[in-house]
């Protein structure tokens, strides 16, 4: 009546009464006078428009502004349709995303009739707030290819062969945790909150549940985002293991490498290795092509250098053995020799053969020349070889393994210290952000305070979350000096940056969907009129029946739940609730969906103090009501209904036939369907 008015400037007295009959009565003054201007409404009914349908309504709206606002629209003798869509066209110009072109397709979206309504009531709307919610299916769908495009890219588990390479993997993946998925996180928390709000308004609107195309909803996203989670997980697991093999790798390579250094060494004379070391290259061998060493090949090479080296040296060996035997034999002389000379008998016997006494002395002088000679035939060092490399061990070798034991040292304590510093800061923020978690949940179920009072503490906690920030981007910093120093254990905390990353993506998410469903509950709360102790109720109802406490139910508790209220469920009826409260099939219903579903079942029923309301109404405020009230302002069946069950109503100057409407819906609350 209020736009016939705008319209038309002109409106019929309504009915006075906030009763479902009294507003069928009044939109049925207005369509009378819309027909009796002339106006054909087609299968347009007051029962329609009160109980919601969009499809009457809306064409109820556009036969009148057709009527009313196009009639004087004249551009080239248009017909009226003609002139109502110019007249559409030049009210939406200046909207975007809005281009009028037909009565069908450009008012698919919704934003030209929001654009209409706040062309005329801008207080009405706030357009610059509005989305196309094909906008938000959009959205679902990008989010949904971003995350199918960056699973595989985890699932690329490609081994690099070198260490630099594996780390410029890892840095991608730092690079992809900081700056690529946290504005993903949002989005996906922004998405649910828009799909939340827009499920809520269409339900208080009597509108069908916006569904998305297969493929695009919130649960496919939801179900993908849990599969990302899961692979990224396994992809930094593996990058550390990577790095580990090939840190190990480097390290035997480094071990083989000195020990052929000292094996060649001792080949080419330059210093004495057990034979020991020859069976460790084997080991080495097998072990760099077991791990699969980037440069296998050059340390197979090299150590059949040294196994054909070692052959020769064996051939050599052989060789320098016989030579020995043969010294060896001439040094048995040796004593025999020295027998001969102490004695006297050879050189003092004037009746020995001269001959024979000069070729045995010939003999032994040349056994004492060689060894005189100072030539030592089982070695081939000398004093100066041995000092010279002493002098090289005590004044080179030993100050530099004693730097380098000072410098792995230092390189420990830091570690230490990384390792201490990360583990007391995730001792504190590990715990810190559980405890906000479970106080953000306890906020949500209390049921002492308003709505709004929730409101503002969760604004509160929503706030300080924020400004905890810094203390998780620290907390970063030193995860990443961590891996940087290839440190992959820390016995100082039991709280990974995994676990600090989820919970902080859960406390953000929880946070925000807290807020909206709160946002919600006042919307829901004051589209349908119910008080703060329903409010109540129902949280109790809910808060009872949710046994896991994660704020949502599953079927069978929500089948408990109705049945301790009093409803008698079969089935059916059951499986038509439950298309009601979880219309994606989601197999949960949520708080905010379970008051929805009660709140339309008690908006259905009117109370006692609801009708005596309407009655004081069309009473003028007075504690009492007159047959001629009643039979003015009801329709003459509900009048007589009335007047022949209302008592009389005592009181001071009440005129005679006063009826009391107060004891009457009392004793009616509950057994009739005023």
């Amino acid at each position: 009546m209020a736009m016939i008015k705008i319209l038309s400037e002109r409106l019929p007295k309504p009915d006075k009464g906030k009763m479902r009959f009294h507003k069928i009565a009044n939109v049925n003054k207005a369509l009378d006078f819309i027909c009796s201007k002339g106006v054909k409404l087609v299968s347009i009914g007051a029962e329609e428009i009160v109980d919601g349908n969009v499809k009457m309504t809306l064409g109820m709206i556009w036969t009148i502004i057709l009527r009313f606002a196009i009639q004087d629209i004249s551009v080239e003798e248009t017909s009226a349709k003609e002139g109502l869509l110019l007249w559409c066209q030049r009210k939406t110009a200046p909207y975007r995303n809005v281009n009028v072109q037909n009565f069908h397709i450009s008012w698919k979206d919704g934003l030209a009739l929001c654009a209409l309504i706040h062309r005329h009531r801008p207080d009405l709307i706030d357009y610059s707030k509005l989305r196309k919610v094909a906008q938000l299916e959009t959205a679902l769908l990008f989010l949904l290819e971003w995350i199918r495009r960056t699973i595989p890219w985890l699932e690329n588990r490609v081994a690099e062969q070198t260490m630099r390479a594996m780390q410029q993997k890892l840095e991608d993946f730092r690079d992809y945790r900081r700056v690529h998925k946290p504005p993903r996180v949002q989005e996906k928390c922004q998405l649910e909150i828009n799909f939340n709000t827009l499920q809520t308004k269409l339900r208080l609107s009597n509108r069908p549940a916006f569904m998305p195309s297969e493929g695009k909803m919130v649960s496919d996203i939801a179900n993908a985002w849990k599969g990302l989670e899961q692979v990224e997980k396994g992809y930094e697991e593996w990058l550390l293991t990577e790095i580990r093999r090939l840190e190990r790798l480097d390290h035997l390579a480094e071990k083989f490498k000195q020990k052929c250094a000292m094996h060649e060494a001792w080949t080419t004379g330059r210093w004495w290795i057990d034979f020991v070391f020859y069976l460790a290259h084997n080991v080495t061998h097998f072990k760099a092509s077991a791990l699969d060493y980037h440069d296998a090949a050059t340390v197979n090479t090299r150590c059949q250098g040294i196994c054909d080296q070692w052959d020769n040296l064996g051939t050599l060996t052989q060789k320098r053995r016989d030579s020995l035997e043969v010294k060896l034999n001439s040094n048995q002389l040796l004593p025999e020799t020295v027998s001969w000379m102490s004695g006297n008998e050879c050189m003092n016997d004037e009746g020995g053969d001269g001959e024979d006494a000069g070729c045995t002395t010939g003999g032994a002088k040349l056994l004492i020349a060689v060894i005189l000679s100072g030539i030592n035939p089982y070695t081939n060092l000398s004093p100066q070889d041995i000092s010279t490399k002493w002098d090289t061990v005590s004044q080179h070798l030993v100050p530099l393994r004693d730097q380098m034991l000072q410098e792995e040292v230092a390189r420990q304590q830091a570690n230490e210290r990384l390792r201490r510093q990360f583990a007391a800061q995730a001792n504190i923020i590990g715990p810190w952000i559980q405890t906000k978690m479970e106080e953000i949940s306890h906020v949500s179920v209390d049921i002492a305070g308003s709505l709004e009072e929730q409101m503002n503490s969760l604004k509160q906690y929503e706030q300080n979350i924020i400004n905890y920030k810094s203390n998780i981007d620290k907390l970063e910093g030193d995860h990443q000096l961590i891996q940087e120093s290839l440190i992959f254990d820390n016995k100082h905390t039991n709280y990974t940056m995994e676990h600090i990353r989820v919970g902080w993506e859960q406390l953000l998410t929880t946070i925000a969907r807290t807020i909206n469903e709160v946002e919600n509950q006042i919307l829901t709360r004051d589209a349908k009129g119910i008080s703060q102790e329903q409010l109540n109720e129902f949280r109790a109802s809910f808060n009872h029946f949710d046994r896991k406490r994660n704020g949502m139910m599953d079927p069978d508790d929500f089948r408990a739940c109705l049945i301790s209220m009093g409803y008698d469920l079969g089935e059916v009826e059951f499986a038509r609730i439950m298309t009601l409260v979880d219309p994606n099939n989601t197999g949960v219903v949520t708080f905010q969906a379970f008051i929805d579903f009660m709140t339309r079942e008690t908006a259905e029923t009117d109370t006692a103090e609801q009708v005596m309301a309407s009655f004081k109404i069309l009473a003028s405020d007075k504690n009492y009501i007159t047959v001629e009230e009643l039979r003015r302002e009801l329709p003459p069946e509900q009048a007589e209904y009335c007047i022949t069950r209302m008592t009389r109503y005592v009181g001071p100057d009440c005129p005679a036939g006063a009826l009391d409407y107060i004891s009457f819906s009392s004793a009616l609350y509950g057994e009739s369907d005023l």
